[in-house]
């Protein structure tokens, strides 16, 4: 296990590698998930995935809270599986907002949404349960 003893600045750098991280996975399982164009080198696909990640983490830190409220019950009618959808929508929105700042980060149909959202919140848990963030 990882520390993050220190300030703030660098568990939100962490957060923004961790979600470039499985934003790349779900990209690389998901042909419907895109970064960057065809012929684009590495570094630039690395630079886009770390920008759409944390054009992804504001989404998650503002607007998830919100969609989550207002659809509590309807994610307690299906005991919890109406989040899988708000997850999709929200990795739709973030695709909607980078492809809105120039960024290439694409996802095609709600159904590659729902699989990418749910490879990213597995492993988004995976990863934050190695680290201890007291």
């Amino acid at each position: 296990m990882v520390a993050w003893h220190d300030g703030g600045v660098q568990r939100i750098l962490l957060r923004v590698a961790l979600n470039a991280a499985a934003l790349a996975v779900a990209a690389w399982i998901f042909a419907g998930i895109t970064v960057g164009e065809p012929g684009a080198d590495t570094s630039e696909r690395v630079l886009t995935l770390i920008l759409v990640a944390a054009v992804f983490g504001v989404v998650n830190a503002i607007i998830t809270p919100i969609v989550k409220l207002l659809s509590l019950p309807f994610i307690i009618l299906t005991l919890g599986l109406f989040l899988l959808v708000v997850n999709a929508l929200m990795l739709l929105l973030t695709s909607e907002i980078a492809q809105g700042l120039a960024l290439d980060f694409r996802v095609d149909g709600f159904w590659t949404a729902v699989g990418g959202g749910l490879v990213i919140s597995l492993l988004g848990m995976a990863l934050n349960g190695l680290l201890d963030y007291d």
